[in-house]
């Protein structure tokens, strides 16, 4: 089985940028990914931003959004 990691980022003016995907054999290793992505999703700088792992025929696994309000 293979495991997917997508990050997607979205401006509070509507603009949407999805990081490229990257796959992964190992389990372990992308659940690391996964979570160093979503490391990163908590300290961004950008509005929503959103990390989901899937397997190889789209099943999402688990996901993350983090909304960081404009102060």
């Amino acid at each position: 089985m293979s495991y997917i990691i997508i990050e997607i980022q979205k401006a509070n003016n509507g603009s949407v940028a999805i990081v490229p995907p990257a796959a992964f054999s190992d389990a372990n290793v992308a659940e690391q990914a996964y979570h160093q992505a979503l490391a990163a999703a908590a300290v961004s700088a950008v509005d929503v931003h959103s990390v989901v792992m899937l397997n190889d025929t789209g099943d999402r696994l688990k996901g993350e959004t983090y909304y960081h309000a404009a102060e």
